[in-house]
């Protein structure tokens, strides 16, 4: 199994002015934007690493997944949450021809815990035999700052400003994650609801 994001937050999407505000950084100087890539960064790094504790995306983006086969015959759970669109499936041989399968044989099954591809006949498409299978979809809470809930939002600029205040420090443990950002994404983690759920 392979996922890989097709699309990428768009740096104009992150809410660098409300971090600088979060941080209490002066304003009226010339030099304001000078730290913007590094603030950029520290955003970055906080919401990859949320998203990493809980399995939710945050900001909507697009995602290849590729499989060698199903987990279930007539179901197969995604990797992530929410997802919000199934794009296109694709069985793609061994020798790499590509065959598109027709959506209205699939159904997705939204679910902030773990949303489901379900087949509407008895079982989901056969994978090339040696092939593979292209599922590309759309997930995400929205393509704004906004769109995310409260309570992860202020867990993103909790711990990028943990990792701002923390930039220099080298004797932080591997995955170090302050107890407040913790609470707040607990909701969020993902929990065994079969289909191999992660917990």
């Amino acid at each position: 199994m392979m996922l890989i994001e097709e699309t990428v937050v768009p740096d104009t999407s992150l809410p660098v002015e409300d971090f600088k505000a979060h941080l209490r950084l002066g304003t009226g100087f010339g030099d304001e934007t000078l730290q913007d890539p590094v603030l950029l960064g520290f955003l970055r790094a906080a919401l990859s690493a949320i998203e990493a504790r809980t399995g939710k995306v945050l900001f909507e983006r697009g995602f290849l997944w590729t499989l060698t086969k199903w987990q279930g015959v007539d179901a197969q759970p995604l990797p992530v949450a929410p997802v919000t669109a199934l794009n296109q499936v694709t069985m793609v041989e061994r020798d790499g021809t590509e065959t598109d399968v027709e959506l209205d044989r699939l159904r997705l099954v939204r679910n902030l815990q773990q949303p489901v591809i379900v087949a509407l006949g008895t079982m989901l498409p056969t994978i090339p035999s040696t092939g593979s299978v292209d599922i590309r979809f759309k997930a995400g809470f929205g393509p704004a700052w906004t769109d995310l809930p409260d309570d992860l939002r202020q867990a993103v600029m909790l711990l990028a400003s943990h990792y701002y205040e923390f930039r220099s420090e080298t004797s932080l443990s591997e995955g170090c994650m302050p107890f407040g950002v913790t609470s707040l994404i607990e909701r969020y983690r993902t929990i065994r609801i079969g289909f191999g759920g992660r917990t």
